[in-house]
């Protein structure tokens, strides 16, 4: 396992606030100098705990107006089918095995309540193995920023 200190948690908080900051104004908001930090940042992404810049879209302008998460239980023969499947359907845009009631839980994103009906009916319900689905249409979101400490 890899050493990361107090400083490479403030930059990891710092980036998932805003991964567009730019790295003068990131130095200046931690009080470290502009070469320090641009190494410190360039170390964190050749040890692989960053991983990806990303960006956060607002959905509802581009007509998303639904997120559902998706229980569901499957034939585990057919698992890798599946899982296959799933990564076919553009709507699906997570896919997590878990432990407990259902095998799977999928995040599915939709214009509107009838096209989420459509996902989960006609594309998830008929993917072969899939034996129930429960879903749980999001009514209301809330992201929490995330802070990083280190573990010692």
């Amino acid at each position: 396992m890899h050493k990361f200190d107090e400083l490479d948690m403030k930059i990891l908080t710092e980036l998932t606030k805003d991964g567009g900051v730019s790295v003068p104004n990131l130095s200046k908001k931690l009080g470290i100098n502009t070469s320090v930090l641009y190494s410190r940042i360039k170390r964190l992404i050749k040890k692989k705990l960053i991983t990806k810049f990303t960006i956060v879209v607002d959905e509802s302008l581009i007509g998303i107006g639904v997120r559902a998460t998706v229980g569901i239980n499957r034939d585990p023969k057919l698992k890798d089918q599946i899982h296959k499947a799933f990564l076919k359907t553009r709507e699906v845009i997570m896919i997590s095995e878990v432990t407990g009631r259902f095998d799977i839980i999928i995040t599915v994103r939709a214009k509107n309540l009838e096209e989420l009906h459509t996902v989960v009916i006609e594309k998830i319900g008929k993917i072969e193995g899939i034996q129930n689905t429960e879903t749980f249409v999001e009514l209301q979101r809330t992201d929490k920023d995330q802070v990083y400490i280190t573990t010692e």
